[in-house]
């Protein structure tokens, strides 16, 4: 479904990937791990299309089609969902409204019938069940006055409701409880299929104890330094970083 092929960008003229290479195929969860600076948020930001992150070359396909060449809108339309380790604030835009209208742009894209609001609030209040909304959130400003919990639930809601082919979610754990952490968990699991793919950004191996990767890579100094399965976040949660580190110095000597 996504494929990276030494990818290097950045940002105000530095750059912060180096050469990145990853590949991930549909129905399978990934876990990006790796320290502050490393270059996790970069990459999520490259894929969605951020117009202040700068390609510097390499190659990004999603499903055989160039995805850098796409416009950040067009991304979208195609099924690509950024979930952002800080959801902005969007005052006098209804929640609801705003998410009506990303739906069934995607459903136009795709040669779909729209959604009439009847049909949308059914479909909405189906999945605000899954990350434990209260439908009062409906009728706010896209996260007005939320939480930094409340935020992220919304995010993964908005997602249920897009139902993306390739989720990205950028340290979606961040600033959550236990009890937060574990609604937040069971949204993605819910999105879980073959026909999906998600690409789970985060520092700790928390979320991924509810949130099973199928793999788990290790992100330093701009590239994917080690890959194993989950026993890898297992295996960092206990050593810290710095052994890869070391690992990768002692293999290139």
């Amino acid at each position: 479904m996504l494929e990276i092929k030494d990818l290097r960008a950045g940002i105000d003229g530095k750059e912060i990937l180096k050469g990145l290479s990853l590949k991930v195929g549909a129905g399978e969860v990934h876990a990006i791990m790796g320290p502050n600076g490393s270059g996790k948020s970069t990459l999520a930001n490259v894929l969605a299309g951020r117009p202040s992150y700068e390609v510097l070359g390499g190659s990004v396909t999603f499903e055989g089609r160039d995805l850098l060449a796409m416009p950040i809108e067009e991304r979208a339309r195609e099924g690509v969902f950024l979930a952002m380790q800080y959801p902005v604030e969007i005052p006098g835009v209804n929640n609801i409204y705003f998410l009506k209208a990303a739906l069934n742009a995607m459903r136009k894209h795709r040669g779909e019938e729209e959604l009439d609001a009847v049909e949308f609030l059914q479909l909405a209040r189906e999945k605000m069940k899954v990350v434990e909304l209260n439908e009062q959130f409906m009728n706010r400003g896209v996260n007005e006055g939320f939480s930094g919990g409340e935020k992220k639930r919304n995010e993964i809601f908005q997602m249920a409701v897009l139902d993306p082919k390739l989720a990205i979610l950028d340290e979606t754990d961040s600033g959550l409880d236990i009890d937060a952490l574990r609604i937040v968990a069971n949204g993605v699991n819910a999105l879980r299929s073959e026909h999906h793919a998600v690409l789970v950004i985060t520092h700790y191996q928390r979320l991924l104890r509810y949130l099973v990767p199928d793999y788990v890579h290790v992100l330093a100094n701009g590239r994917i330094m080690k890959s194993g399965g989950k026993e890898l976040a297992e295996e960092l949660e206990q050593k810290g970083y710095d052994w890869i580190d070391q690992e990768a110095a002692a293999a290139a000597r």
